[in-house]
């Protein structure tokens, strides 16, 4: 879930889909207008990405987008074998699309065998041809043309943002909006156009854009060397490139990143996620493996060169280090040697031991391990020849001649304001693909996005490491209780606490999203008080507890709560709770946000300025 969120963030990215409101009501239908017939393919830009929205339709123009927002698109071919019209050789790059269009029934020629190819399209031309896709015919219509064609064109909503009047031409941006508005029509058979081509629309018929880019991408291919853009069906130089989940430009695409492509949207998503370590399971077997373990870590293959790899068949073998190449959904797109591909992580080892392993030769091997918690937001275990490590301990792992290296790490921290745009850190810069972890002494962390910290004033015991690229740029951090999101929040229920000289124990009992747990310890105690808590958890045992600042919320929304005229930023997973008849009852923003209906209390960890957040809002029934 959290992968395919990631990449419909990047589509709402690409999508435009986040205009202010003041602006939007104009733009953002040009937007998605625009968006949507260059995804499908149905108007595309010229080679430098330029749409020409002013410029005049042909009919020539107007049969290959009719062909692309139909059921043919896929069928036919760019290359004609005969002369539909007298005037339209089968050397015409629009031959194949003017035949299909003309026998599919949408438009016809002149009474003396000629297209007109170049000729501007006129209102009624194009309403007419949109209407015969929708399936009505003559017999529909009651009057005489095109009065009666035009006045079905308005009582359909096909005019939307189309001024044009019978008998002007129509241009690019008119017909951008004419087939925009047929996807979201109902056809003479009551279904939405766009659902007869297999897209998903909401109940109003628009389209829905993750799916719609899903559907329409291309991929996943891999970079193997500097030549690789060439194969794209568009101009590299002028697309749009997404690294990561991040804008970002085709000079950052390097050999081993799995990309994909959108030709409509001139959109290429480029991803550079690689797990190093030894191939130790395969499921359901090494003949023929639909996951692979590497590192620890589970891994399903979604391509069948990389299914062939991994297998018994293939270059890699269990007990082998290998190098997965992870695409958008972090499936293995293929696999390489970890020699071939220069793969360094930052992170700190959460835990250490000894495991067994079979080879794939059937013999067993020791090995000592650690599991090490990366900037990368992932966990992976380690062989490694030394025992020396210790859980806390920050280390690097690279990889040479096929074997995990692991240096220990010195701290090495840095102090200074994140800027507003969350692109520098005091005076370095941050790179484009930073990587940033918040962690706990205890060993809870969570992978952080720059947007988190911006203003941010961090100090050194906030930093623990930092790494420049050969850019002088930050590429990795790892930070110390930071922003405090990699803690659970919710109410403490009830607290029993016994501290004396001979013996220290405790009792509590909670409620985390909505469900109850307790936690009972002989040595330890945290001081903590029923109502709003913050809670560390390590496996099944509690290691910090803190109760949370309340607030007197007078005004709340998805986004923020105010308190004396003061926002508060609510936290990505902030949680609501009803309090009724003694009990809380799990709730949501939207439910309570009425202040005239409840009394509302918000609970933060620490102050804004020090990347604190609301994290548990209580409503009380008025």
């Amino acid at each position: 879930m959290k992968k395919t969120v990631s990449l419909i963030l990047t589509i709402c990215l690409v999508l435009g889909l986040t205009m202010g409101s003041a602006y939007a009501s104009t733009s953002s239908s040009l937007s998605s207008a625009q968006q949507t017939v260059q995804t499908l393919g149905i108007m595309v830009g010229d080679s430098s990405g330029n749409m020409n929205l002013s410029g005049n339709i042909t009919r020539a123009q107007l049969a290959k987008m009719m062909i692309a927002a139909s059921t043919y698109k896929d069928t036919i071919s760019s290359t004609a074998k005969s002369s539909p019209f007298k005037d339209v050789k089968y050397t015409l790059w629009a031959a194949s699309y003017v035949q299909a269009a003309v026998t599919a029934g949408w438009l016809t020629g002149y009474t003396d065998g000629t297209y007109r190819p170049d000729n501007d399209v006129t209102l009624e031309e194009a309403v007419t041809a949109v209407l015969k896709m929708l399936g009505y015919t003559t017999s529909d219509f009651k009057g005489s043309f095109p009065e009666a064609q035009i006045a079905k064109y308005v009582a359909l909503g096909l005019n939307e943002n189309i001024s044009k009047t019978q008998g002007q031409a129509l241009t690019r941006q008119d017909c951008m909006y004419l087939f925009y508005n047929l996807l979201k029509t109902k056809n003479k058979s009551g279904s939405y156009y766009a659902t007869t081509l297999g897209y998903t629309v909401n109940s109003s018929g628009e389209i829905d854009y993750s799916s719609l880019v899903l559907k329409n991408m291309k991929g996943p291919f891999i970079v193997a060397d500097s030549s690789w853009s060439a194969s794209l069906p568009f101009t590299a130089s002028t697309a749009t490139v997404y690294k990561n989940g991040s804008l970002s430009s085709i000079s950052s695409v390097s050999a081993y990143d799995v990309y994909y492509y959108n030709t409509g949207m001139s959109t290429i998503w480029v991803y550079r996620n690689q797990v190093s370590g030894v191939y130790t399971a395969a499921s359901p077997s090494t003949s023929a493996p639909a996951s692979v373990t590497v590192a620890g870590k589970t891994y399903t293959i979604s391509t069948s060169a990389a299914a062939y790899a991994l297998s018994n068949m293939g270059e890699f073998g269990i007990g082998d280090t290998v190098t997965l190449l992870l695409g958008m959904n972090g499936d293995v797109v293929s696999a390489v040697s970890a020699s071939t591909v220069s793969s360094t992580k930052y992170g700190f080892v959460t835990a250490t031991g000894t495991k067994t392993y079979t080879d794939s030769s059937g013999n067993s091997y020791s090995s000592n391990t650690i599991t090490v918690a990366c900037t990368d937001g992932g966990t992976y275990e380690y062989n490694c020849s030394s025992s020396s490590f210790s859980k806390g301990n920050m280390v690097m792992v690279s990889f040479s001649s096929g074997e995990a290296s692991v240096v220990l790490l010195s701290d090495n921290s840095l102090s200074g304001t994140v800027n507003s745009t969350a692109t520098a850190l005091g005076s370095y810069t941050f790179s484009d693909n930073i990587q940033i972890l918040d962690s706990t002494t205890n060993g809870s962390s969570v992978k952080v996005y720059p947007a988190r910290l911006a203003g941010l004033a961090l100090t050194t015991s906030n930093t623990r490491y930092y790494v420049l690229d050969s850019s002088g740029e930050i590429s990795h951090l790892i930070l110390n209780d930071a922003t405090g999101d990699m803690y659970k929040y919710g109410v403490l229920t009830s607290a029993v606490e016994s501290n004396s000289s001979m013996s220290i124990s405790s009792s509590y009992s909670y409620i985390i999203d909505g469900t109850s747990g307790s936690y009972s310890s002989n040595s330890s105690s945290f001081g903590a008080t029923t109502g709003p808590i913050q809670i560390e958890f390590s496996g099944s045992s509690i290691v910090k507890m803190k109760d949370l600042t309340r607030l007197t919320l007078t005004a709340l929304n998805s986004s923020y709560a105010v308190s004396d005229n003061v926002q508060y930023t609510l936290g990505d997973n902030v949680a609501v709770y009803i309090y009724k008849n003694s009990s809380y009852n799990l709730s949501s923003i939207s439910a309570v946000s009425d202040t005239s209906a409840y009394t509302l209390y918000g609970y933060y960890d620490k102050l804004p300025s020090a990347g604190g957040r609301i994290r548990v809002i209580l409503a009380y029934a008025n």
